[in-house]
C-alpha cells in the first residue's frame, strides 16, 4: 500500500549556473506538482519590482534650459542627450544613496558611458553612446543620481529640485529579465516532481544571485505580518538548507555508493533506498536486514566509509532531524 503523505515534501537541492557575470540560472527541487509554479511566479515579480538599483533623476546642462533645447556644437539635441542617458546605467561608490555628479567635455570627441566613470560612480554599460561633440563645442552638465526600487516618473521629484534641473523618469530596476520553466524531475521512481529554473540577466549593477538573495528577503519580510499574529515554524528541513551541506549528501540514493548488484538488492527489498538511512542505523539493524550477508554487511560499512560516515554515526540533531522527515516523505 503507497504511503499517505501528511505534509508535502520540502525541496533540498539548490543549485546556481552562473551563464555570464550578468546571468544565471537558479534550480531548486524537487517540487511536490503544481508547487514549483506557486513559488517561481511570485519570486519573478517580487526580483523585477523590489530589487534596488540606481538610476539619473535629474540633470542640468549649462546652456540649455528645457529639454527640447540644444547646445551648440553637439549632434544631438537635448532630448536625445536625455534617451541615452537613461541608456547608461550607473553604480554609486561607497555606502551613499544619491550623488551629485559634475562633468566637462570639449570636442572635438565622442562621450559615451565609460567617459561618465569616476570616483563617485561607475558606469556598468561602458559602451553606451552619449554624445558627440564638434571641434567647437563644450559640454558641461551635472547628473543627480539616486537609489530606488522600480519606475519613478519625473513628476515625482520635480518638486524637490533646484532651478536649472531638469527631471527625469527613473528607471531604478537592475533586472533586465526573469523567466522560468517548469521540469519534470525523477524521485524515487516517481516522475510526478518539479524542478523550477530561474533564468535572471540583469544590467551589471547587481548580481544575478543578488538580485535572488534580495528578493527573498523582500518576500520574508512581506509575510512576516503573518507571524505576529499567528507563530508559523519552519519545517527543520528547509530551515537552513544552504548551510547544511550534510543533508545533500545523506539524501542522496545509495546508488551513488556503487554497491555489488547483491548487496543492492538486498537494501532495496528492505526499502532502504537513501545513504543517509544506513548512517542511521546502528550496526546490529544492519546486520540483521534480510538476506544480508557478512560479506555484504562488510561491502557496504566500506562504501559508507569511502562516502564520509560511519554506520550508526552520531549526526548533528538538525540533520539528523532533517534527514528522518525526507526518510518519512521519500
Amino acid at each position: 500500500m503507497k504511503k499517505i503523505k501528511t505534509t508535502p515534501l520540502a525541496p533540498q537541492q539548490f543549485e546556481v549556473e552562473q551563464i555570464s557575470d550578468n546571468e544565471a540560472n537558479i534550480m531548486a527541487y524537487p517540487f511536490e506538482t503544481g508547487y514549483a509554479i506557486s513559488l517561481a511566479h511570485p519570486l519573478r515579480r517580487f526580483l523585477l519590482s523590489s530589487s534596488v538599483g540606481y538610476a539619473p533623476i535629474a540633470i542640468k546642462i549649462e546652456g540649455a534650459k528645457h529639454e527640447f533645447d540644444s547646445v551648440r556644437g553637439m549632434l544631438e539635441d537635448i532630448s536625445d542627450f536625455i534617451l541615452n542617458l537613461k541608456e547608461i546605467r550607473f553604480k554609486l561608490n561607497g555606502d551613499v544613496d544619491s550623488a551629485k555628479i559634475d562633468y566637462s567635455f570639449a570636442g572635438p570627441c565622442s562621450v559615451k558611458g565609460s567617459d561618465l566613470t569616476n570616483d563617485e560612480v561607475e558606469v556598468v554599460t561602458p559602451d553606451t553612446h552619449l554624445a558627440t561633440l564638434n571641434e567647437d563645442a563644450t559640454l558641461n552638465f551635472t547628473i543627480k543620481i539616486a537609489q530606488g526600487i522600480g519606475y519613478v516618473p519625473s513628476e515625482d521629484t520635480s518638486d524637490e529640485l533646484e532651478d536649472g534641473y531638469i527631471a527625469l523618469d527613473a528607471y531604478f530596476t537592475p533586472v533586465r529579465s526573469v523567466t522560468y520553466k517548469i521540469e519534470n524531475v525523477l524521485v524515487e521512481d516517481n516522475p510526478n516532481f518539479e524542478r523550477v529554473v530561474l533564468n535572471i540577466k540583469t544590467d551589471g549593477q547587481i548580481s544575478p544571485v543578488d538580485a535572488f538573495r534580495n528578493s527573498l528577503e523582500v518576500m520574508y519580510a512581506q509575510l512576516a505580518v503573518f507571524n505576529s499574529e499567528i507563530s508559523v515554524k519552519a519545517p527543520t528541513t528547509i530551515e537552513r538548507v544552504e548551510e547544511s551541506p550534510d543533508l545533500k549528501k545523506l539524501t542522496t540514493h545509495i546508488d551513488s555508493l556503487g554497491l555489488s548488484a547483491r548487496s543492492f538488492n538486498c537494501l532495496d527489498r528492505s526499502s532502504i533506498s537513501l545513504v543517509g538511512e544506513i548512517v542511521l542505523m546502528s550496526v546490529n539493524d544492519l546486520k540483521n536486514v534480510k538476506n544480508l550477508g557478512k560479506k555484504s554487511y562488510d561491502e557496504i560499512v566500506e562504501k559508507v566509509q569511502e562516502f564520509g560516515y560511519e554506520v550508526g554515526a552520531d549526526l548533528a540533531d538538525d540533520v539528523a532531524n532533517a534527514l528522518k522527515k525526507q526518510i518519512e516523505a521519500k
